[in-house]
């Protein structure tokens, strides 16, 4: 009984840690003030002035975290997803040296990834503002790409490729008719993840988008933002909440589509027991 309690009540305690930030910050944006009081009792104050009087720099920043976003987490798909299939027909050796490379960015400090980038961007002169910064996410957002899409196709069966070619499928065609449909969970999860990454992102966008450029995202607007004098302002805190509640319905769908397919295949395989 002590021991179910315990357990039980671990669980809590790190979904309150996880959730119960990201859940305060919903609750204030009906404060109607950023100092995180509810002296204007709950109001929609804050909602009305992040779509009536906030500054068009904040809009222009949302555009550009979204274009960026988009941008880079479609190639890093369609690169990571690749990638992911060719590192999976390599040899045991080979595949597993290259899967430690590409775990490399993951695990390393992003400000040593920013910096790198920095200095590679600046030695090979490329432009500055989108250039950068879309090369920068792609190459941090590919290998969150490849480390999800594995999984899928390690539980892949191959003689069902093999079975495809011999029925006279050609190797793309087999390709596109048998491996991509498989492993889509895993690349729509890691497209998933790749755009809430590159959403997210600061410090590598920070330290490339170049200061004469006057390009910003949500990060680094908050941040130039947050040195004024005016510190956070309210509309802040609705603005976050709508990009919440936007990540976790895309999230939800993407796992409830996932989950619907599971469950179809498995009344499919009953049945045929039956």
């Amino acid at each position: 009984m002590v021991k179910k309690i315990a357990e039980k009540g671990y669980v809590f305690l790190v979904l309150a840690l996880m959730y119960l930030p990201i859940l305060m910050v919903i609750i204030f944006s009906f404060s109607g003030s950023a100092h995180f009081t509810f002296n204007n009792g709950f109001t929609f104050d804050s909602y009305k002035e992040l779509f009536t009087d906030a500054p068009k720099k904040l809009w222009d920043s949302l555009l550009n975290t979204v274009i960026i976003a988009i941008i880079s987490s479609v190639v890093a798909t369609i690169m990571g997803s690749i990638a992911a299939v060719g590192i999976y027909n390599m040899k045991p050796r080979s595949r597993h040296v290259v899967e430690n490379i590409n775990q490399l960015p993951i695990v390393n400090s992003e400000i040593v990834m920013a910096v790198s980038l920095m200095l590679f961007f600046t030695t090979f002169a490329f432009p500055n503002g989108y250039t950068r910064l879309i090369l920068g996410h792609i190459t941090f957002c590919t290998p969150y790409v490849v480390l999800s899409v594995m999984p899928r196709l390690m539980q892949m069966d191959s003689n069902i490729y093999e079975a495809a070619l011999d029925l006279g499928a050609s190797p793309i065609k087999a390709l596109f008719k048998v491996v991509i449909p498989y492993i889509l969970p895993g690349v729509l999860s890691g497209f998933a993840m790749a755009f809430t990454i590159s959403l997210d992102d600061f410090i590598i966008t920070q330290l490339n988008k170049g200061a004469s450029t006057g390009i910003d995202t949500l990060s680094t607007y908050l941040y130039s933002s947050l040195r004024k004098a005016s510190g956070l302002r309210a509309f802040w805190l609705p603005a976050f909440s709508i990009i919440i509640v936007i990540v976790v319905a895309a999230v939800l769908l993407i796992n409830l589509r996932s989950y619907k397919k599971e469950g179809r295949k498995k009344e499919k395989i009953n049945e045929k027991n039956r």
